[in-house]
């Protein structure tokens, strides 16, 4: 018999969003969170640039809502990018009475970076490291409150709704997850009144990407099976300087770090950002990626470089001291020498489709952070506006939920996990061998430059894997490695189908095929449905 959890609220992520909507909803209900390695892996734990925030009394609402309408090209939703907007500075204040530490200036003021597409200066930051320390900050209180059960090495399956009782309905409700606990390898079913997606990004649904092993697009693909609408999955960010280096694993090379002054430049030295935009090496990130993918084909070389052996030494192991620490250890000092960079896969813009409460299209059944599409980055996500987005609409779902939990029935009855007929798996091969291939074939053919063919391409080769992969979950029993396979896969159609709908190039999405906007046509998200 499958063991059986009954929960209020179930929260399936432990990042920033998953994290603040958690410790908010916990003084009203009991709460559930799981995560599917250790609490702090998560992209926020990564993140280094900050927090994008109107504070500073230089800028203005109006001046970062400018930025951000100006870096999604078009397809911002203008409401939601206002709401994030004006709403983001009382969630500063209030990670800071979580006790969050936020790196101050000379005056005690909060010390504020600036990043490629901003127009002022107003990224609130910890150092290089703000992803840590807010997730240590929201972790800290987490542990602590007595509503909250953490629930770690758990992998949500499948969200439960009524096409798991026999049901087929439009009007689909979430009631909870199918989950699997990896150490103890058995299914079990989490029942919530409302289940909260915040399980973070895909990254891994490509070779290199800056993003942790745990980002392989689990929600999009949860969503997506169990009838949510998804929107402009075929906006992927690819972070324009990673470490290039064969044991660096894609470390990013924050933006802030142009912000500072860092340079791009070719193996020679030559500088080429002037080439590509006015605001050179302050441009938005889809031009800079476009920028070095341009310049690494035409020179043959493998990488560029960012260059701030410019800048005092000291000034920047001050600023950087993670950045500076990790470049050390692949020998580079880049006080002294230049930094050997190209894009990575970084950044999903598109997700399920939620309103300004959080709500999908499901009943119940709630998104933040990078799991959903709020509209908010349009098709280019502006520099730090990631982290303020989970917060603020994490908040606002949790105010909505407040009001109505009390109402919420949780009495419905689910059948157990059924593995009857499965085996063991046997062929690991068959599931790491489809994995790189998978990954592949998206970096050849669904990268930061495509065409129609090569997607044409990309499609038939992820439909060859989807139809041996699905045959291949079928009959064994499930595992993480499995899972992840099936929802990068699944992912990886979402994207590719959405890029062959929008025939033209917008913000991140560029088609050789169709190289200018097309407003007339295609000024609206893509929306996708599995029924």
């Amino acid at each position: 018999m499958t063991e059986s959890i009954k929960t209020d609220v179930l929260v399936i992520g432990s990042g920033i969003g998953g994290l603040y909507f958690a410790v908010h909803m916990a003084e009203h209900a009991k709460v559930t969170i799981i995560t599917k390695k250790e609490s702090s892996t998560s992209n926020t734990n990564w993140a280094q640039g900050g927090i994008a925030a109107t504070i500073d009394g230089n800028d203005s609402s109006e001046l970062h809502i400018a930025d951000t309408l100006d870096a999604g090209a078009g397809l911002c939703n203008l409401e939601m990018v206002s709401i994030m907007v004006k709403e983001g500075p009382q969630h500063i204040q209030r990670l800071t009475e979580l006790g969050v530490n936020f790196t101050t200036s000379d005056n005690d003021h909060l010390h504020l970076g600036k990043e490629g597409g901003h127009s002022r200066s107003r990224i609130v930051h910890a150092q290089d490291l703000t992803g840590r320390e807010v997730e240590t900050a929201l972790l800290n209180r987490i542990n602590s409150h007595p509503n909250i059960t953490l629930l770690e090495h758990h992998f949500a399956i499948e969200l439960l709704t009524e096409h798991h009782l026999g049901l087929k309905t439009n009007d689909i409700t979430c009631y909870g997850a199918y989950v699997l606990d990896t150490k103890q390898r058995k299914p079990i079913k989490i029942l919530a009144k409302i289940t909260m997606l915040a399980s973070g990004g895909l990254g891994h649904v490509y070779p290199y990407t800056t993003n942790p092993e745990i980002a392989t697009g689990d929600g999009v693909a949860m969503g997506y099976r169990a009838g949510a609408e998804i929107a402009n999955m075929e906006f992927i960010q690819f972070h324009p300087t990673s470490l290039y280096h064969p044991k660096a694993d894609s470390f990013l090379i924050s933006e802030a770090v142009r912000g500072f002054g860092g340079i791009l430049k070719l193996k020679n030295g030559q500088e080429f950002m002037q080439k590509y935009d006015q605001r050179q090496n302050l441009a938005p990130r889809d031009i800079v990626a476009r920028a070095i993918d341009s310049e690494i084909k035409k020179s043959g070389e493998e990488c560029v470089f960012l260059d701030v052996t410019h800048i005092d030494p000291e000034i920047t192991k001050e600023h950087f001291p993670n950045i500076y620490e990790t470049c050390l250890q692949f020998g580079i000092d880049m006080t002294r020498e230049m930094i050997p960079v190209v894009p990575a896969a970084h950044y999903s813009c598109g997700g399920l489709r939620t309103d300004s409460k959080g709500r999908t299209t499901i009943q119940r059944l709630y998104a933040c952070g990078e799991t959903s599409c709020t509209g908010v980055h349009g098709a280019n996500r502006l520099a730090s506006n990631s982290l303020l987005e989970a917060l603020v609409f994490a908040w606002r779902g949790s105010l909505d939920i407040c009001k109505e939990l009390h109402n919420i029935d949780n009495t419905v009855e689910f059948p157990d996990w059924d593995d009857t007929g499965t085996a063991n798996p046997e062929e690991w091969i068959l599931v790491s061998h489809n994995k790189r291939e998978a990954q592949q074939v998206m970096n050849d053919y669904v990268g930061i430059v495509r065409s129609d063919l090569r997607l044409q391409r990309a499609k038939r080769r992820i439909d060859f894997l989807k139809e041996e992969t699905e045959s291949y979950y079928k009959k064994t029993k499930i595992t993480t490695q499995i899972l992840e396979l099936r929802n990068i896969i699944k992912v990886a159609s979402l994207i590719i189908e959405s890029a062959m709908k929008r025939r033209e190039s917008r913000g991140l999405h560029y088609t050789t095929d169709y190289p200018e906007k097309d407003d007339k046509h295609f000024l609206i998200d893509t929306v996708l449905r599995s029924f």
